[in-house]
């Protein structure tokens, strides 16, 4: 099986990377398995203890592992651009990027295959054919799709320089102090969770604009705008500062007084250059359920 690592997997440790990956194994036996050089990365063996770099090349040769597969399947998708090099879906609250050894089903990636089949890049690996960055699975909004190897360096690159301008909408517990706001925080991988991302001195510089929309008594409406892509950024940036986005029970929201799937948190705008030309992509949607939802709530409660 051969993986290959995302910004998303960045200072993961080996151990915990494959762990997710190899849910039918402890830890331990994880650990036993790359002591014992069953893992690769980029072609050398490692210590459990390395940490994960985005575009590492992960091999995992062990003689029961189940082969995992990816099956297509007809789930509907909204598309709101397309072109012979990509396209850019607006994923469902509730739906995975792409598939883990968990769960190979009903994600985005089972979709694409489905209606592009092979036209997808690969330069990720199978479990994320055209995928060039994510959503977490409970927020939704746009996604930029590659059709081919060539469009998928192109808009990496794009991302990597930060060239690429992605705007969130949130809802935030408690009423925000500031009219707008730049966050600037180091974000790492939480030592005693791996799963979750924190502010920590040591973490990779990670920028946030915030300007607020509109003020409730319980809640702030806000945009956000992503200056660096840290994985959890928004979250673990309004978290810090104790006013995380609503109904975010991973990072200290708890559940609100409106019932929803995990956090009100939307990704509703994209401007990029299209691939191979000098043409600007500028793609906005309108406030998903969850947002509106939450805003119709708070509205109400105004009055």
């Amino acid at each position: 099986m051969i993986l290959f690592a995302d910004e998303n997997d960045e200072s993961q440790r080996l151990d915990n990377f494959l762990n997710g990956i190899l849910s039918d194994y402890s830890r331990s036996k994880i650990q036993s398995f790359i002591k014992d050089g069953c893992v690769f990365v980029n072609s050398s063996v490692k210590k459990s203890s390395y940490q994960i770099r985005e575009g590492d090349k992960i091999e995992i040769n062990l003689p029961d592992i189940r082969e995992l597969k990816i099956e297509p399947q007809n789930i509907p998708l909204e598309i709101v651009y397309e072109d012979e090099n990509m396209l850019v879906v607006n994923k469902p609250s509730g739906m995975l990027t792409h598939p883990t050894s968990l769960e190979l089903e009903n994600t985005l990636v089972n979709a694409l295959l489905y209606k592009f089949g092979e036209n997808l890049s690969d330069i990720n690996g199978e479990f994320r054919r055209g995928i060039l960055h994510r959503l977490d699975r409970n927020t939704s909004g746009l996604l930029m799709i590659a059709k081919n190897n060539a469009a998928h360096e192109f808009l990496a690159q794009q991302i990597k320089n930060h060239l690429v301008t992605k705007k969130y909408r949130a809802v935030l517990k408690g009423n925000y102090p500031k009219d707008e706001d730049r966050i600037e925080l180091p974000i790492g991988r939480n030592p005693n969770q791996p799963h979750k991302m924190t502010v920590r001195e040591d973490g990779k510089e990670s920028a946030t604009l915030l300007k607020v929309l509109k003020r409730y008594n319980e809640a702030t409406y806000v945009e956000l705008t992503l200056i660096t892509g840290r994985t959890h950024q928004i979250r673990v940036h309004t978290s810090h500062l104790k006013h995380p986005v609503y109904n975010d029970t991973l990072y200290g929201a708890g559940k609100g007084k409106v019932t929803t799937q995990e956090q009100v948190l939307q990704s509703y705008f994209l401007r990029f250059t299209k691939p191979f030309s000098d043409e600007i992509i500028e793609l906005q949607i309108e406030p998903d359920e969850k947002v509106t939802k939450v805003l119709n709530y708070f509205e109400s409660r105004q009055k």
